[in-house]
């Protein structure tokens, strides 16, 4: 446990080091340009707040606000140089390139076992979810993660907008992680991601005698150039399947689900009733 302990502050401070660089030079920039934080959010779109988040690290700036930072501050491309760094920073890294391929991905396809998937979690789900990791976590990770969880939620405004759907097993939306009030927030996110037109929300019924997806969860990403990626996460390990023998037996398990799982309207349904319950 303890050498589990030291892996996971090693790979904390690896992204943590290189998120106290960029944001030092965010600052560096942004008082160069003689400008204060209020300014410099009018500019790019963004609370004072929130760039005062930026920069103490509270919260990871996303793509969008990096190109426009470095273009209103003169940076020189010094800001931009650091944006994929950044970005995988934030993550785990048993999950960085996955991350990197979601962030891009032309369609997304996830099959949901444990918990909530993580791009539909709400922040007080995913603060509970990474509280309840053992070993445990420290409290610097937890607040790096959720702040990394909540900004993949950027995708579903994206624009080409991907195509993204989800297959999530019923016991996992009846299970109160976080206690009865987060769940009750948690239902009604999934319920408004589900009516977005990009987005199909599925559930696999606890009765069903059928079922295709006995080996555990994974999710298909189709990249802008068409190609296809299996992502299999396991304890502290994670695999990218990118040989086509692989990724179409995980497509076939992926079509089989969605065929036996409730439909997306009757899925939205259910999720209704269990909000009344």
């Amino acid at each position: 446990m303890e050498e589990q302990q030291a892996e996971g502050e090693q790979e904390y401070e690896f992204g943590a080091g290189i998120l106290h660089v960029w944001r030092r030079q965010l600052k560096l920039f942004r008082e160069r340009a003689g400008m204060d934080r209020a300014e410099l959010g009018a500019l790019t779109g963004y609370s004072a707040s929130t760039i005062a988040s930026f920069e103490q690290g509270r919260r990871i700036p996303p793509p969008r606000f990096i190109d426009q930072a470095d273009e209103v501050l003169d940076a020189g491309g010094v800001l931009k140089a650091g944006k994929e760094d950044v970005a995988r920073a934030q993550y785990p890294a048993f999950f960085r390139d996955a991350a990197g391929l979601e962030a891009k991905a032309a369609s997304l396809h996830v099959y949901a076992t444990k918990a909530v998937p993580g791009l539909l979690q709400t922040e007080e789900y995913a603060r509970a979810v990474f509280a309840m990791w053992r070993p445990l976590l420290a409290e610097e990770i937890i607040g790096q993660r959720v702040a990394a969880r909540m900004a993949r939620q950027e995708i579903f405004s994206r624009t080409p907008l991907p195509t993204i759907s989800f297959v999530i097993e019923e016991f996992v939306l009846r299970r109160p992680l976080g206690g009865r009030g987060v769940m009750q927030g948690q239902l009604e996110q999934i319920l408004q991601y589900g009516h977005r037109r990009n987005v199909e929300i599925q559930v696999m019924p606890i009765e069903r005698e059928e079922h295709a997806g006995l080996d555990g969860p994974f999710t298909l990403i189709e990249t802008q150039e068409g190609q296809r990626i299996a992502y299999v996460e396991a304890y502290k390990d994670s695999r990218l399947y990118t040989e086509r023998r692989s990724v179409r037996e995980i497509e076939e398990q992926y079509g089989i689900l969605r065929a036996q799982a409730l439909t997306p309207h009757e899925s939205l349904a259910l999720v209704e009733k269990l909000l009344g319950e």
